[in-house]
């Protein structure tokens, strides 16, 4: 690795549903409602309604579950005045590393800032997008302060 000055070191992060705690206690919640709900239709003789709120808590922490493992992927961007590094690190699966020369590196941002926007950076026919896990808000705050690391990154004359 070369002695360049690192210029950007972030991370980005999905916001976490909630905390594993609150998680837990939401599920817990929601499990007693429905132990007792079910427990009353069964003591009525409607014993059919048991399963579907046995299905309702089963599907509900199957949700919680996935919405906590999805929020566990991060993507590890660096930028050197020679080189622009993101490594995606998803939830399952190998890690993937794409490397830009920062000179020639584009960051572009459609639809900006709506739900559905997306950061691309392009650069000699290779496109990558970056932070679609963000808000629409957030995608286009580190957009432009990767814009602006770029622009460090191109001006930079080592002494």
């Amino acid at each position: 690795m070369s002695d360049d000055p690192l210029l950007l070191d972030t991370v980005l992060r999905p916001s976490p549903p909630m905390s594993p705690r609150a998680l837990g206690i939401v599920f817990a919640a929601v499990l007693m409602a429905n132990l007792a709900f079910a427990l009353n239709f069964l003591l009525r003789g409607a014993w059919p309604i048991a399963p579907f709120m046995g299905a309702d808590v089963a599907l509900l922490g199957w949700a919680l579950t996935s919405a906590a493992r999805a929020a566990r992927r991060y993507e590890h961007v660096t930028l050197t005045p020679s080189r622009l590094a993101i490594i995606h690190h998803p939830v399952k699966g190998a890690e993937k590393a794409v490397e830009f020369n920062p000179y020639w590196v584009r960051v572009s941002v459609e639809n900006e800032p709506q739900p559905g926007s997306r950061l691309t950076l392009t650069s000699h026919g290779k496109s990558i997008q970056v932070g679609a896990f963000l808000g629409p808000n957030e995608r286009l705050s580190f957009a432009d302060v990767l814009k602006k690391a770029l622009n460090a990154a191109r001006e930079f004359r080592p002494s």
